[in-house]
């Protein structure tokens, strides 16, 4: 069992409710990296100096997950929910989740009628969120609020970690811990006596609510060069929208556009070299239903060149969510590549 990659996809992160993600990256970093601070809006910052003169680099995994927020309590207990990033309706019902109060977890299901009662309903509906609740099992709203429950509380999904099949893993928050797990990865295995230039990490916060946390960092910084480590739709099942280009299995996507970024091309090219020097199977990324923190990143200071390196992931902003180890594994070993082949900002020219 990997348990960092655990405990980081079962800690509760939704989106502007990052702390017990930033705390546990701030206490196990600590000691491992040169510098590191949080800012205003909550990004972990840290800084590992090389050994030789070279660019600067930034790295961005964000933190967040896709979650809920408590809008309302009903008078019998129930509670309203608002969205916190990108939820699917048609994931929601009957998902076990955890309301994250004051006083701890408050476990709870969002609430689906009886399969008795499906001859009543109209069976083409996917009902809208705001139709939907969460059932914690008491009686009045003065229940709810003795369990520490109000207005305000997040909401993440409680399914646990789970490694399944042919060294496949299952949990809820890969998007992005297994992205923040290749960061911590890089920042505490790499000798950087030998690294030419800077690396900053960027454990960002609220992505999936617009690239916020990304955005308020790459202002503090100045990069010649930006790289995200995120998460992409692998498109291998049987849906008829699935076209096999991103599949579980074959390696890390090299992003080469999404809707939030067109790909540096000498970043990408040198992402892609890299993989075929080191046999690391690779796949390119051209797909336009996702964005990432480099979608922020590549914008600031008069521009950085920037790219992404994908962890192909199936069933994304659900509440099970399934990565390869495999993959993980070799986004690692690029990750760690590019910045030991770093060696002057010029190699990221837009005109060489």
């Amino acid at each position: 069992m990997n348990e960092l990659l655990k405990t980081l996809v079962e800690l509760p992160g939704a989106c502007a409710h990052e702390h017990a993600v930033i705390r546990f990256l701030s206490e196990y970093l600590d000691g491992k990296v040169d510098e590191w601070h949080v800012d205003g809006l909550g990004n972990l910052i840290v800084k590992k100096q090389g050994g030789l003169p070279g660019p600067t680099l930034m790295v961005s995994a964000h933190s967040d997950e896709v979650g809920f927020i408590v809008k309302k309590i009903e008078k019998n207990g129930l509670l309203r929910f608002e969205k916190l990033g990108g939820n699917d309706d048609r994931t929601l019902l009957s998902e076990l989740v955890n309301v994250v109060t004051d006083n701890g977890l408050v476990p709870g299901v969002i609430g689906n009628i009886s399969a008795h009662m499906r001859r009543f309903d109209d069976q083409s509906l996917i009902r809208s969120y705001l139709k939907l609740y969460i059932d914690i099992g008491v009686h009045s709203k003065e229940e709810a609020e003795e369990l520490g429950v109000k207005v305000g509380d997040p909401i993440c999904w409680a399914t646990k970690y789970q490694e399944i099949g042919k060294n496949m893993a299952l949990g809820h928050a890969f998007d992005d811990r297994a992205g923040c797990y290749c960061l911590v990865r890089l920042l505490t295995e790499t000798d950087f006596s030998r690294v030419r230039g800077t690396v900053y990490g960027i454990f960002s916060v609220q992505e999936e609510l617009g690239l916020r946390g990304a955005e308020t960092a790459a202002n503090e910084l100045h990069a010649d060069v930006a790289l995200a480590v995120d998460t992409t739709a692998c498109s291998d099942t049987f849906e008829g929208m699935m076209d096999d280009t991103m599949a579980l299995g074959k390696g890390p996507g090299v992003k080469i556009m999404d809707m939030s970024l067109a790909a540096d091309v000498h970043v990408h090219k040198k992402l892609a070299k890299l993989c075929e020097e080191n046999d690391i199977p690779w796949q390119p990324e051209v797909f336009t239903g996702i964005g990432t923190d480099a979608g922020a990143l590549h914008r600031s200071h008069g521009g950085v060149p920037s790219s992404v390196i994908s962890i192909p992931s199936r069933y994304a902003h659900s509440s099970c969510e399934l990565i390869d180890l495999n993959d993980l594994e070799y986004c690692v070993q690029l990750l760690k590549l590019f910045v030991c082949s770093m060696t002057d900002r010029s190699e990221f020219a837009f005109l060489q």
